[in-house]
């Protein structure tokens, strides 16, 4: 019998994904949904010919009721599907000013790093297929969120990594079919209080239905395109933000010499560097900083998120934290 060419695609992506993990532990994170059980199950067969211990991971966000029930039932499927540990945690999502999206994930990838960290990992594969790069791209165009958000998810970031960006969710369906793995539906992938959401269920259909088939695969490949532009002028910047930095502050002289892009992204790391935290540090606050810069600013702030204050001075540009009063 021939192997399912969903669920090669997907291995695939699993090798391709891990050829430099050597003999570390590899973390999966699991929802029960088909992209993570999919995603698991391919790695359990990959790691059969690799030394990897495959810990299943699933995180309970506590926000939906029996959540602790579905964790349980995942952590079983987890073990049926042949991992060599599994790891259940419940975290409490706080949302700070986020949504509550926004405060779900931060809460889940914190507690994967530690988790990552008390097994002595440097891989979590997390299951975004190409169809949530896609919704991902349509959003932030929608936003006008600039380059940064347009160049969507990252296939990895410190312990992360994405390997199914390039395999659809269709795909990963098919794979659970194939293999007989039943999947877990979340409800809230279909709430339409979540843009998300709308977004999966109404938007792009009417984007594919209207402007013809390849929509999706189309969004999630000006990521892939926009994404190396962001991480050349990202490089840039950080190069010159090194060699502008004095040790009173920044020079504002040469800091307007900068093309508008790699001077925001200057601006950005320096607000990072200073505390500001980066999941608020919107392009509103960058852009004041750069106005700052660039036009007359004798007695003027700026005040960032995370209680940081930038201002010049003596030609620099300066961060300090913010007087709090009362």
């Amino acid at each position: 019998m021939s192997l399912d060419p969903s669920v090669a695609a997907v291995r695939l992506a699993v090798r391709r994904g891990l050829a430099d993990v050597g003999d570390h532990p590899v973390l999966v994170a699991c929802s029960g949904g088909a992209d993570s059980l999919a995603l698991l199950a391919a790695t359990v067969f990959e790691a059969r010919g690799n030394p990897w211990y495959v810990v299943g991971v699933t995180v309970d966000h506590g926000l939906q009721e029996g959540s602790a029930d579905r964790a349980d039932r995942v952590v079983a499927q987890m073990a049926g599907l042949g991992v060599d540990e599994t790891v259940a945690v419940r975290v409490t999502v706080e949302s700070r000013g986020q949504g509550p999206e926004a405060a779900a994930r931060e809460a889940r990838y914190t507690v994967l790093e530690e988790v990552a960290q008390r097994f002595g990992s440097t891989v979590v594969l997390l299951g975004h297929t190409l169809d949530d790069q896609a919704e991902t791209v349509l959003m932030g165009l929608a936003r006008g969120s600039g380059g940064r958000a347009l160049a969507g998810m990252r296939r990895g970031f410190d312990v992360f990594r994405r390997p199914l960006l390039d395999v659809t969710r269709t795909q990963t369906v098919a794979a659970c079919r194939a293999e007989g793995i039943a999947w877990w539906s979340d409800p809230h992938n279909d709430d339409p209080r979540f843009t998300r959401s709308r977004v999966r269920t109404r938007v792009l259909p009417v984007l594919e239905e209207e402007l013809g088939p390849g929509v999706t695969s189309a969004l999630a490949r000006t990521a892939d395109l926009l994404r190396e532009d962001a991480q050349a002028l990202d490089e840039i910047a950080a190069r010159t933000h090194a060699a502008l930095l004095r040790e009173d502050g920044l020079d504002v002289e040469a800091l307007c010499e900068q093309p508008a892009a790699v001077l925001g992204r200057i601006v950005r790391l320096a607000a990072l560097e200073a505390g500001s935290p980066a999941a608020e540090l919107f392009r509103v606050h960058v852009a004041a900083v750069a106005d700052l810069v660039h036009g007359p600013s004798a007695g003027k702030q700026v005040q960032l998120p995370g209680h940081v204050t930038a201002y010049v001075e003596s030609h620099r540009l300066r961060f300090r934290r913010t007087a709090v009063t009362g």
